[in-house]
């Protein structure tokens, strides 16, 4: 239906458009009268608001530092360069830390929050845990029924809402103490203390951040990419990486398994 095609690209650039041309073509269709006008705007004002209002709760901690009007202004920035993919409005802000990095750099230079891009990167990552599907941890019995061919192509499969993030800041530390609204703890935070690494999980209705040691992490980096668990442990860290593995087991951040294609006859 190219005529609705047309009408609903007329109306998002009326909506989110930064030019006036952006909302011209839609008055081809709705008409050119004042009260038109006034809808558009309507629509034109809540449309924004939402989006703003979506980024503000995906990054909280974000807002707190940065200030309301900083962070709007930014927001807004955003919205106009990048508009959601879908309905859900969880959804909206994935690159809204890589943005977020170069607009400080842009308009804030001299403000010394350099780390403030790894802190919106830290908050995505817990929004997707909170918003992840839920899954059960696998059930390590179907694990001990495989045999020696089927265990050299073993692939394990985390929990949707497991994620690891390599910061260079401590944007742990400081993502709790603002939301915790505690001034000494953030005080005290050393900005030098990384770079780190961060899990990032979902436990019943909170999500859980914790640091890796270098070993686990880069073992837990293979297995989330999908690296066959013989590929993924390495000899000189087999220790460290057992322990990991059943540490991951056993906290249910493994919920399936698969076998390349060789082994699943």
């Amino acid at each position: 239906m190219p005529a609705l095609l047309e009408f609903q690209r007329a109306m998002r650039g009326a909506l989110f458009g930064t030019a006036i041309r952006d909302g011209e073509a839609i008055r081809s269709w709705v008409g050119q009268d004042e009260e038109t006008g006034w809808r558009l705007a309507v629509y034109r004002d809540t449309s924004r608001s939402a989006l703003d209002r979506a980024l503000a709760l995906n990054f909280p901690a974000v807002r707190r530092l940065l200030g309301v009007e900083f962070f709007s202004g930014a927001a807004q920035a955003f919205i106009d360069g990048e508009l959601p993919q879908g309905g859900c409005l969880n959804d909206f802000g994935a690159g809204f830390a890589t943005f977020l990095a170069r607009f400080i750099g842009e308009h804030a230079p001299a403000a010394a929050l350099d780390y403030m891009g790894d802190v919106a990167s830290l908050e995505w990552a817990v929004s997707r845990a909170l918003h992840a599907p839920d899954r059960s941890g696998l059930d390590l019995g179907r694990l001990s029924a495989l045999d020696q061919a089927a265990m050299a192509s073993l692939r394990l499969i985390p929990h949707p809402s497991l994620s690891l993030l390599f910061v260079d800041y401590p944007v742990d530390l400081i993502w709790r103490a603002v939301l915790d609204q505690d001034d000494a703890a953030m005080a005290g935070v050393e900005l030098s203390r990384g770079p780190l690494c961060l899990l990032i999980e979902r436990i019943g209705q909170s999500v859980r951040v914790q640091r890796l040691e270098e070993p686990a992490a880069r073992f837990t980096q293979r297995l989330i990419a999908g690296e066959p668990l013989h590929a993924a442990l390495e000899p000189a860290d087999a220790a460290t990486q057992h322990i990991t593995l059943a540490d991951h087991l056993a906290c249910g951040r493994i919920v399936d398994f698969e076998l390349s294609p060789a082994c699943t006859d």
